[in-house]
This record gives structure tokens, C-alpha cells and sequence, in this order.
């Protein structure tokens, strides 16, 4: 019966709904990027699998981005506190983000980005929830 039910899920496409917290203003918009593997990881747009943005609440340190038609399975996500809207995270002279980002599982960031691997959540049918923490380095 595993089976059957397992073979219904998977010909349907998921909801994502990514939570983000921790805004530290409401300027600009905020950006998702999922990745299905380490090519490209984190920055490069070009090769992750989807991508959206969405505006910052009203209420002001939240939002979610809402990502539909996922195929189930595991994914690698990176968010971005767009404070400039330019679509890209923005970094001072010394290489450092001057804008907020995260990443899901809320790994640990040192002076870069953390391994895909740590950033992998599993999306399943119907919907798949994941809170991500926003950093200020």
C-alpha cells in the first residue's frame, strides 16, 4: 500500500513555502533560489532550478516566499534580503555581503557560503514548509 500511495505523490507537483525571518528593515524585496545540486551553488542564478521574490509584510520582518509545481525531492535554498532590489546580493570592498541572506537548515556561516549538503531540505506533496533565519555579516 506504501508503494501505491508513494507513486500518487510523485505525479504531482509540491507547494514550497519558505518562511523568513529576521529582516532587519523592510526596504527592497526578498529572493529565494533553490538549487537541485552543487553546480552554481549559491550565487549563480543561471543554474538553480527556480527562483521568485516576494515583498516584505506589511508587519515588517517577515515574509514568505511561495515557490509552486515543485517536483518532490531535495532541494538546496539560499534567500537574499535584496535591500536594492538589483536581483543580486551586493558586497563591500573587503568581499563581505553587505545585504542579509540565509539559507535553509540555518547551518552555521563562517567567511562563506556553507556546503550545499547543509543547506538541503526534502520537499514533499502537498506542501512543504521551511523557516529560514536571515544573517547580517
Amino acid at each position: 500500500a506504501a508503494r501505491s500511495c508513494f507513486a500518487q505523490a510523485t505525479q504531482q507537483n509540491c507547494i514550497l513555502r519558505i518562511h523568513i525571518d529576521g529582516l532587519r528593515n523592510r526596504k527592497g524585496v526578498v529572493g529565494a533560489v533553490v538549487f537541485t545540486s552543487p553546480a552554481g551553488w549559491p550565487q549563480d542564478v543561471q543554474k538553480s532550478f527556480r527562483n521568485n521574490y516576494a515583498p516584505i509584510s506589511a508587519a515588517g520582518r517577515s515574509t514568505m516566499v511561495v515557490m509552486r509545481d515543485i517536483p518532490p525531492g531535495n532541494y538546496g535554498i539560499v534567500v537574499l534580503h535584496d535591500e536594492n532590489e538589483n536581483r543580486k546580493l551586493d558586497h563591500n570592498m573587503l568581499g563581505f555581503p553587505k545585504e542579509g541572506f540565509g539559507f535553509a537548515n540555518n547551518p552555521n556561516v563562517g567567511l562563506r557560503a556553507p556546503p550545499f549538503a547543509s543547506a538541503v531540505i526534502p520537499v514533499a506533496c502537498p506542501t512543504t514548509d521551511t523557516t529560514i533565519h536571515i544573517i547580517y555579516k
